[in-house]
């Protein structure tokens, strides 16, 4: 099945963006950003696997991103939103998407 990884990934997504922050390990600063970078590069490429196109994928990652960051300022998680988070989710998208645009054009030149 090619659409599972993706659901597995935002269930994956939703517990790491979901969190309560007194379950949010302590890590070193700016690791919080390494984090959104892979949860939404891993999101992008296992979109790309379940077939969803990449301009919608992208635009729809982006809103999942910019929603996150609300979310998290408005429910009682003890996080905060971070436009600097949701800019980093979009930039992990958009490197997800060119990963597996580069895997994909070696594996057709093979």
């Amino acid at each position: 099945m090619r659409v599972q990884p993706f659901v597995l990934a935002v269930l994956l997504s939703l517990g790491v963006l979901f969190t309560p922050a007194s379950g949010v390990p302590v890590a070193p600063p700016g690791t919080d950003k390494l984090v959104h970078l892979g949860v939404f590069a891993l999101l992008a490429v296992t979109g790309r696997i379940a077939e969803i196109r990449t301009w919608p994928l992208l635009g729809g990652l982006a809103v999942y991103a910019a929603a996150s960051e609300v979310l998290q300022a408005v429910l009682p998680l003890g996080r905060s939103g971070d436009l600097v988070d949701g800019l980093v989710d979009v930039a992990g998208a958009a490197l997800g998407l060119v990963l597996y645009a580069a895997v994909a054009r070696r594996r057709s030149a093979a």
